[in-house]
């Protein structure tokens, strides 16, 4: 994927799990359902962006030793 489908895709992700916390305000018989959901999209968006830039520090660097020194920074 290049970088503008995972910033999109992050987007999303962020904006499922603001609405996952807006909607836990008003219902608060769901509260903890919807704040753990909340949780879950905004880990998968943090993962998305970890996964993107351990692949593309891996590719500017050229090998694994590059890869560690340069991206560890």
């Amino acid at each position: 994927m290049n970088g503008l489908t995972i910033m999109e895709n992050v987007r999303r992700y962020r904006t499922i799990a603001s609405l996952c916390r807006q909607t836990a305000a008003f219902r608060p018989l769901h509260s903890g359902s919807l704040l753990a959901q909340a949780r879950e999209w905004e880990h998968r968006a943090v993962a998305e962006l970890e996964a993107y830039y351990e692949a593309f520090c891996y590719a500017a660097s050229g090998n694994a030793q590059a890869h560690s020194a340069s991206c560890a920074a």
